[in-house]
């Protein structure tokens, strides 16, 4: 059976978006992206004495279980040389799973949706692009009312070609 999913990029260390399209390339074959947000420019959250993140999300195909599809992104962010350090620290890839079909998912390993997803405007601007009138299953608001909920505030456009672009564009988001 065939998944819808959207994954959460972002990286702030390196070449940023080479990170991102790097990450992107590794995905197939299991799991085929079928539309990528613009790439914002995003300040960093959680601990914030870090460089700017790029952060894009993408919608995509794929035959994966959930955790299976965490065990292949995990795998993209080790050969990309991913470093643990710590809770919302530097790295040079992130890829996450925002929703997976309308599923409700709760493992010691993977929650989906994203648990801290209607707080984040640098995931929810980039997901609204793409889906602004998927419901979340367990708040009950469209990705639009989320984001209408949360400040975008330093965050600003940086490749509106979504996944093949490398074209920069520093536009501030309104």
């Amino acid at each position: 059976m065939t998944h819808t999913v959207f994954l959460a990029l972002g990286s702030n260390l390196g070449d940023r978006l080479k990170n991102l399209r790097a990450a992107i390339a590794l995905l197939s074959p299991v799991v085929q992206p079928v539309a990528c947000s613009p790439v914002y420019e995003t300040p960093p959250w959680g601990f914030v004495d870090q460089p700017k993140f790029l952060n894009q999300v993408l919608q995509a195909r794929t035959q994966l279980l959930p955790e299976e599809l965490l065990d292949h992104l995990k795998g993209i962010e080790n050969t990309l040389g991913r470093q643990d350090t710590f809770r919302f620290g530097p790295r040079n890839v992130d890829l996450d799973i925002i929703f997976y079909d309308d599923l409700v998912f709760v493992s010691e390993r993977l929650e989906i949706p994203h648990p801290r997803l209607a707080n984040r405007a640098f995931v929810l601007l980039p997901l609204a692009q793409l889906a602004p009138e998927i419901s979340h299953p367990i708040e009950g608001l469209t990705v639009r009312e989320m984001l209408a909920s949360t400040t975008t505030e330093g965050i600003t456009l940086f490749s509106p070609g979504g996944c093949g672009s490398l074209q920069q564009d520093d536009q501030e988001i309104p």
